[in-house]
């Protein structure tokens, strides 16, 4: 069974985007695989960058959608995406000077539930003002 699950339950009401949650959702899960089977520190730093790679292109991607649209909480989210990526480049910086036992449960919770969290309270807000401008 997976780390985690994508659900419809989930879904921004935008294809790009919800392909792009499940594609971060693959990634954190190859993550977690990666520290419970114990694969190597160059593994598992590669998985890691990948995730910090797809995050912020993934958070571009959503904010240039709100700069189309000229979604009004756009300054808000863009603070939640900038303090995710300086946690996730943290993690990353200190994964490169550290044993591997860094990259522990903690952190997998952690990034469980902000994504969870992110997607299904301040992804969900942009829906409306997305779709109506014609972003599906």
């Amino acid at each position: 069974m997976p780390f985690m699950t994508w659900t419809e339950e989930m879904s921004v009401g935008v294809e790009a985007l919800d392909d792009d949650h499940k594609k971060m959702i693959d990634i954190v899960n190859e993550l977690h695989e990666g520290i419970e089977a114990g694969h190597k520190k160059e593994i598992l730093g590669s998985v890691l960058g990948h995730l910090l790679e797809y995050t912020r292109f993934h958070f571009a991607r959503e904010e240039e959608f709100f700069a189309q649209t000229n979604y009004p909480a756009a300054v808000a989210h863009k603070m939640e995406h900038d303090g995710m990526v300086k946690r996730v480049l943290n993690v990353h910086d200190r994964f490169n000077n550290a044993p591997v036992a860094m990259l522990d449960l903690e952190l997998m919770s952690y990034l469980k539930n902000w994504l969870v969290t992110h997607i299904q309270n301040s992804d969900r807000k942009y829906q409306l003002c997305l779709n109506n401008r014609g972003i599906r």
